[in-house]
């Protein structure tokens, strides 16, 4: 008779046995199918949060230029990045913020005063306002519109402060005009976003350009129609994926700015705060699967031994009749194998039922409230996504067949060594 229909036949005479030999497989199944997810998950959440959260990188040098920091920033390494430009600038058509409180020395008319207030507004030039600190820590808000991005590169807008707003009745989508240094020029920009700055007024006299109202933000390019001469940027930030990776970001700024010319600091707490979490669950469900695997290959292989122990008698008996021991240690594999099969549908099902929920349990408490206390205000990490694919499935089953394999052929050793007339005289 053909072993794998002999196969057949013995898991239909045994149902009790098969049923508990599929119940063990479909619990190691289960256990290896959600490993897999929570780790495929894991990984999903870490690239995720290397996007959002990432690691702040500040570069500062004297002859930093715009045009370089956009050439650091198309680096591969490089997710975003915002540089900033301050300059100062006059208003024409609309009235800047003044100290409330009395000037020293009794006003000082005349140069003095023109000279102190000639560039009344702080104009800040950035490509991302979502990056400067103050917002991402949420500190200071945006009430009406919306910050800068790096569509506004070339555009003339400002995201204006909510003193001056109130001061001049300015609202998104209003024009104001700003003069440059020199007072040569004359720069159109459309508001697009009213933010507030939760720093108050100082209490004792202070310039213009110093007062929090004053302050704008516009595009880079915008900035420097404001400036005269070259302008230098007061620093870049660049956020990256992750510490190791700013290393190479630091050999590609030597490249282009040269060695020990500038400044470079790290700033990895958010990362460490809500990246390293989630690592640590992608390991711990790695190091699941390894366990599994190997406890389950031992359990199956101590149940088939004894069940080899308990069919000595089957065995000598097929062994008398000329069967070939291979074809026994065969059989026992079909059996284990057709098992398996069923347990893997069965775990699949119950991935797609649990899956979610178990996520959730374990990467749950990497998103929402973790990340906006680290200070990645609009940045929050996606939800927690458990997919069963494909993928998933065929590992688990190709596991669980080696699991299988492993489990029968390694106490089929001794079926190799047995012979008829030992086992029917001594069935023992």
């Amino acid at each position: 008779m053909n072993f794998v229909k002999r196969a057949g036949m013995s898991l239909g005479a045994r149902k009790s046995r098969t049923a508990a030999l599929l119940a063990i497989f479909v619990v190691i199944c289960v256990l290896l199918l959600g490993g897999f997810l929570l780790k495929a998950a894991a990984a999903r959440q870490e690239a995720d949060a290397q996007r959002t959260v990432g690691v702040d990188v500040t570069v500062r040098e004297k002859g930093f230029t715009p045009a370089l920091a956009d050439r650091l920033g198309a680096s591969d390494l490089v997710h975003r990045y915002n540089p900033e430009l301050p300059v100062g600038a006059g208003a024409r058509g609309f009235t800047p913020l003044t100290s409330k409180a009395p000037r020293p020395g009794g006003g000082g008319a005349g140069k003095k005063k023109l000279g102190a207030d000639k560039d009344p507004l702080s104009v800040n030039g950035v490509r991302d306002s979502d990056l400067l600190l103050p917002f991402s820590y949420g500190s200071t808000k945006i009430t009406a519109g919306r910050g800068i991005t790096p569509a506004d590169a070339g555009h003339d807008v400002a995201l204006i402060e909510q003193r001056l707003a109130d001061r001049n009745h300015l609202k998104a989508g209003d024009t104001i005009r700003v003069r440059s240094q020199d007072g040569g020029r004359t720069v159109p920009l459309t508001v697009v976003g009213v933010f507030q700055d939760p720093t108050p007024d100082p209490t004792s006299w202070a310039r213009p350009h110093e007062l929090p109202g004053n302050t704008l933000y516009v595009p880079v390019r915008a900035a420097q129609r404001l400036t005269t001469g070259t302008a230098t940027l007061s620093e870049t930030v660049f956020k990256i994926g992750s510490p190791d990776r700013a290393e190479q970001l630091h050999a590609e700024a030597e490249r282009l700015l040269g060695k020990g010319g500038f400044d470079f600091r790290v700033n990895d707490k958010a990362y460490r705060d809500q990246v390293r979490p989630i690592q640590r669950v992608g390991t711990f469900a790695g190091l699941i699967v390894w366990v599994i695997a190997l406890a389950g290959a031992l359990i199956l292989g101590l149940v088939v031994a004894l069940q080899i122990r308990e069919r000595r008698a089957e065995l000598g008996v097929l062994l008398s009749m000329g069967e070939r021991k291979w074809k026994l240690v065969g059989q026992h594999a079909v059996e284990v194998a057709a098992v398996a099969l069923p347990a893997v549908a069965l775990a699949a099902v119950a991935g797609s039922l649990a899956g979610q929920h178990v996520g959730d349990t374990f990467l749950g408490r990497q998103t929402g409230k973790p990340l906006a206390a680290a200070g990645a205000r609009g940045a929050e990490i996606a939800p927690v996504v458990v997919r069963v694919e494909p993928a998933a499935i065929g590992k688990v089953a190709g596991i669980g067949l080696g699991i299988s394999l492993v489990s029968t052929v390694v106490p089929g050793i001794g079926i190799l060594r047995l012979h008829p007339r030992s086992i029917l005289t001594d069935p023992e």
